[in-house]
């Protein structure tokens, strides 16, 4: 016969009573981002429209935006602003390839080998060195006013941003990350494929978006000498004319097509460092 408190011993616990409560756990505020960086830009162009429409911006000094795409819509229609807008794609894209290519092999070069370094480096840091309106004159005497002038230009300001990151990026690798892959017996080429190219990926690229910024500023540069077509040639032809809204038009150009090279600047790094913990969140 068991005692009471043997019974009670042996017998299986109860479940405790469930607490329940009304009351949801807070939601945590998001920020819109993406939102917020695209409403920005529209709600100064609004601002920009109701200043111009209340009288307080002169459209000789600042047209409204609706005055300036009333212009594009004229330019576009009679065929005047995709003709002009292609010629600057064209110059833009060649150059910057020719520059980024250059850029890119003389980064790596340097950044893998001190030989190289000694031989390479100082020289480009000199070039590097001479502002566009000083080499300009020299430009125009060594290629004329024509379109291997322009592109020159071009491939010079896109050289230089992708050869100082890719040097930069390949002198950051981490050393004890070199060692492993030497320890477990990778070559040198291995090592150069696997490690460092992969590892220098995020400076790289981010001396291709500063490469993009600086093709388009050489490219106003190298469209106000002697060009014939292109969007800098079209406000050159309206500074004469005082066309302030086809000046306005022009910038807007060159401020979009900046913005869409980001852009697409930004998904080529969001594909390619999709493994990358900084940019496995990137937002565009």
């Amino acid at each position: 016969m068991t005692s009471p408190a043997t019974s009670a011993a042996s017998a299986p616990a109860r479940p405790a009573p469930a607490i329940t409560t009304d009351t949801a756990p807070p939601r945590r505020f998001r920020f819109p981002y993406r939102t917020v960086s695209w409403a920005t830009p529209f709600a100064l162009i609004l601002l920009w429209e109701a200043a111009a429409r209340a009288g307080l911006l002169s459209a000789q000094v600042l047209p409204a935006p609706s005055s300036v795409v009333a212009t594009a819509v004229h330019l576009t229609a009679s065929g005047e602003l995709p003709q002009h807008l292609l010629a600057s794609l064209r110059r833009a894209a060649l150059g910057f390839v020719i520059g980024a290519a250059i850029g890119l092999t003389l980064g790596v070069a340097v950044g893998l080998s001190r030989i190289a370094e000694a031989f390479i480096d100082r020289s480009v840091q000199m070039i590097r060195a001479i502002p566009f309106l000083a080499i300009l004159p020299l430009v125009i005497v060594w290629f004329g006013v024509g379109e291997a002038g322009k592109i020159f230009l071009i491939a010079k300001g896109s050289a230089f941003p992708l050869y100082l990151n890719t040097v930069l990026g390949i002198r950051q690798i981490d050393t004890k990350l070199l060692e492993m892959g030497q320890t477990v017996g990778l070559s040198r080429a291995a090592r150069i494929r696997t490690l460092i190219l992969p590892g220098a990926l995020p400076s790289i690229l981010g001396g291709l978006r500063m490469s993009l910024t600086y093709a388009w500023l050489a490219l106003v540069i190298a469209e106000t000498v002697g060009a014939m077509a292109g969007i800098g040639f079209l406000a050159t032809n309206a500074r004469e004319f005082l066309q302030v809204d086809v000046i306005v038009l022009v910038v807007v150009l060159y401020a979009g097509i900046g913005i869409a090279c980001d852009l697409l600047a930004r998904l080529l790094e969001r594909r390619l460092l999709s493994w990358h913990p900084s940019y496995a969140r990137l937002t565009v």
